[in-house]
C-alpha cells in the first residue's frame, strides 16, 4: 500500500495535469466558467427555500439556506465523484493502454476534479452562513470542517474507484448508480434535519447512510461552531479507510483482467 500510494504521489504531474486538462475542456469558451459548478446547488438551494421552507416547518430561512447548500455541496461531491468515477477506465482508455501507470490516478483525476467544485460550494456556504446568521462566528468553523472533507474525499476516491473497475465489467452500473441516486437522496437528511426521521422512528435510515456520516462532519461543525465528536470522527475515518482498502483490493485483484475488456 505504501509503494502504492509512493507510486501515485511519483505520477502527481501527470494526473494534476489531467486535471486541468479537464477544467478547460469544460468550460472552454464559457462565460461563467467554474462558476456553473454552483448553478445547479444554488438553484436547487432557492427552490427548496421558497417550497419546502413550509412544508418542512422551517420558518428561519435565514438559517435554512446555509443548512440546504452544505448538504446539496456534500451531496453533488459524493454523487458527482461516484458517477463520473465510474467511466474514470472508460475514459482514459488511451493512456492505459499506453503507460503502466497504477489505475487509482485515473478516479483521482475525478475525485480531484469535483473537488475543486466541491471546496467553491463549500466557500459560499461560509459566506452566506456569515451574511444570514452567524457573521464572522463562521470563519472559525473553516478548520472544524478539513478532518471531515479530507474524510469525504478519501471515501469518494474509494467508491469511485470499485465503480471504475466494476464498470468494466459490467457497464450498467453507473446507470444503476444514477437511479439509486435519485433515491437516497430523499432518504438523506439533505433538505430536512434528522430529527424528523427520528420523530417517525427511522432513524437507522440514516445511522446506515454513509452520506449522512459526511455530512454530520461537514455541516454541523460549519453551521454550529461546534468540532465533531470523536466517535463520529472516529467512523468517518474508518469508513474511508476501508473503503480504500477494498478499492485496493480490487485493483490487485482486477488490474490485469481490465485491459482486456476495455
Amino acid at each position: 500500500m505504501i509503494r502504492h500510494v509512493a507510486s501515485i504521489w511519483s505520477f502527481r504531474h501527470f494526473w494534476m495535469s489531467l486535471v486541468r486538462l479537464d477544467l478547460r475542456n469544460r468550460y472552454r469558451r464559457s462565460v461563467l466558467g467554474i462558476g456553473w459548478s454552483l448553478l445547479h446547488p444554488l438553484a436547487m438551494t432557492v427552490v427548496f427555500c421558497l417550497v419546502f421552507s413550509k412544508v418542512l416547518n422551517q420558518a428561519d430561512w435565514r438559517n435554512y439556506a446555509p443548512f440546504l447548500l452544505a448538504g446539496m455541496a456534500v451531496w453533488e461531491f459524493i454523487r458527482n465523484s461516484t458517477t463520473a468515477g465510474c467511466s474514470a477506465f472508460l475514459q482514459s482508455e488511451v493512456y492505459i493502454r499506453q503507460c503502466p501507470l497504477p489505475y487509482s490516478i485515473y478516479p483521482l483525476r475525478t475525485v480531484i476534479g469535483m473537488g475543486i467544485h466541491f471546496l467553491i460550494s463549500l466557500a459560499v456556504v461560509v459566506a452566506m452562513a456569515g451574511v444570514l446568521a452567524r457573521g464572522w462566528n463562521v470563519f472559525p468553523a473553516v478548520l472544524m470542517v478539513l478532518p471531515g472533507v479530507v474524510c469525504c474525499a478519501l471515501f469518494s476516491w474509494g467508491v469511485a474507484t470499485i465503480g471504475a473497475f466494476v464498470t468494466v465489467f459490467f457497464h450498467d452500473i453507473k446507470h444503476l448508480i444514477e437511479v439509486g441516486a435519485q433515491v437516497f437522496f430523499f432518504l438523506t437528511p439533505i433538505m430536512y434535519n434528522r430529527k424528523l426521521l427520528d420523530d417517525k422512528h427511522m432513524g437507522w435510515v440514516a445511522d446506515v447512510n454513509p452520506v449522512n456520516l459526511y455530512l454530520e462532519l461537514i455541516r454541523t461543525p460549519l453551521l454550529t461552531g461546534q468540532w465533531p465528536t470523536w466517535n463520529l470522527l472516529a467512523v468517518g475515518v474508518v469508513l474511508a479507510l476501508i473503503t480504500l482498502a477494498l478499492a485496493a483490493g480490487a485493483g490487485a485483484w482486477l488490474q490485469k483482467k481490465v485491459i482486456f475488456h476495455l
